[in-house]
């Protein structure tokens, strides 16, 4: 049965909520804390979307680091319990690798994320090809995805480019059939309140 499924590219859909937060200068809000499904129907209110995929990259403890990687793992955890609740495919794919750049007292460690965007496209084409997709929804700024759209569109689905009305990615919103933007007040109203003691409501 073909359907309607979003694929969002995790870190990047994450580091572009919190330019929005940072935007508007809402720091009583965090990324981890936004009800996707309150996006969607915000954004999305013509698309009846029957999956969603979020895709984030395995963590890694880091020798150098490990107050660090600590802190990363606890939150992508909060994350993934936040999205699985509210129905959300949570996928592992790839890793996040820590890098050591410079040297002596200018060294300081970097963190990569490695491989999320092969695992989402093809997991976009293998549904194409099993006939299992309609419309495709993609939210990634990541212009590698083009060549994975471009086979989308041979293969007769619909691929929608879900971006930020801040600095969209112009090569996707040009591959895709139609652009959809998430508006600052959409983002805003689908995020909790941080609470002190780091509830939210």
């Amino acid at each position: 049965m073909s359907q309607v499924t979003l694929f969002i590219d995790g870190e990047n859909f994450l580091h572009k909520i919190e330019e929005v937060i940072t935007d508007e200068k809402i720091g009583s809000r965090s990324a981890s804390s936004i009800d996707i499904r309150k996006l969607i129907a915000s954004a999305l209110p013509a698309l009846a979307v029957n999956q969603v995929n979020f895709y984030a990259a395995k963590l890694h403890y880091h020798e150098e680091t490990t107050s660090k990687s600590k802190k990363l793992i606890a939150t992508q955890r909060k994350l993934r319990n936040l999205l699985v609740t509210q129905g959300v495919e949570f996928i592992l794919a790839g890793n996040v690798r820590a890098q050591k750049i410079g040297s002596g007292a200018t060294a300081r460690v970097i963190f990569r994320e490695k491989g999320v965007d092969v695992r989402l496209a093809v997991d976009m084409v293998a549904l194409a090809c099993d006939k299992k997709l309609k419309t495709a929804i993609l939210c990634s700024s990541d212009s590698d995805l083009q060549p994975a759209v471009s086979e989308l569109k041979r293969r007769g689905v619909e691929v929608v480019y879900l971006g930020f009305e801040a600095r969209p990615n112009k090569g996707l919103a040009f591959t895709c059939d139609r652009t959809i933007l998430f508006r600052n007040n959409e983002v805003i109203g689908a995020l909790q309140v941080i609470r002190r003691g780091g509830n939210t409501t």
